[in-house]
């Protein structure tokens, strides 16, 4: 069942990249696979899945220590506090989720210690909401800016998560606003910062954000079918 869900969604994937111009192989599905059993997981990395996305720290950790031996890159998508960087520097190739010069600084001091460069994003609020996580985008350059000066974190693009609509191009100008705000950043030439990444788009919408750009979609229900929402 993962198998034949994952093909139809990698077709989808490649669909929107052709009709907007764009190389397919420019966007990277993040199966998004919270709440979801360790069986599952080896079922979709066995079925192509190249990158898991998760969004709570032991839960991530008890699954990497079963799965570490997945060919299988990891991708932190949730809210992060800073009491808990030491643990996610470990375990993930790439942190989206970063919204605060504090929680930067936090995950380089703890990458120091095990000598790695982590890959970040950083979470822009880009529709202003009071109940969503992220910088605001008048501030993400200055603290691009300041992250930029950190030796064990290495910026690579923008993430946001939009207002929930059930009509995707209602979504569409949140989008088009993060790309915007990745150009004019990237236009700053900032040492230490490539913005290549865009993280956006989802189950509902992730077809609307390849045409704005999308390079990393994050998808889990369409893979996973319906998840566990006890937590």
């Amino acid at each position: 069942m993962i198998k034949e869900r994952l093909e139809k969604i990698e077709e989808r994937i490649k669909r929107a990249a052709e009709t907007c111009g764009r190389n397919p192989d420019e966007v990277r599905l993040v199966a998004v696979s919270k709440t979801m059993p360790k069986e599952k997981l080896v079922q979709a990395v066995e079925a192509g899945v190249d990158i898991l996305g998760e969004n709570y720290v032991q839960e991530a950790r008890d699954k990497f220590n079963d799965l570490y031996t997945l060919p299988v890159a990891w991708h932190f998508i949730g809210h992060l506090q800073s009491n808990k960087a030491k643990y996610v520097v470990k375990i993930f190739d790439l942190i989206h989720s970063v919204d605060s010069l504090k929680l930067a600084r936090e995950i380089n001091k703890q990458a120091k210690k095990i000598n790695k460069i982590q890959d970040i994003l950083i979470q822009v609020n880009i529709s202003e909401e009071s109940t969503k996580s992220g910088t605001q985008a008048g501030e993400t350059l200055e603290i691009v800016q300041n992250i930029s000066q950190l030796e064990n974190v290495a910026v690579k693009g923008l993430m946001t998560m939009p207002p929930f609509f059930n009509a995707p191009e209602r979504v569409q100008p949140f989008f088009k606003a993060l790309g915007e705000l990745r150009n004019q950043i990237k236009k700053e030439n900032i040492p230490n910062v490539s913005m290549d990444e865009l993280s956006m788009g989802m189950t509902g919408d992730f077809e609307v954000a390849i045409q704005e750009g999308a390079t990393l979609v994050r998808i889990g229900t369409a893979i996973f079918g319906e998840r566990n929402t006890s937590r």
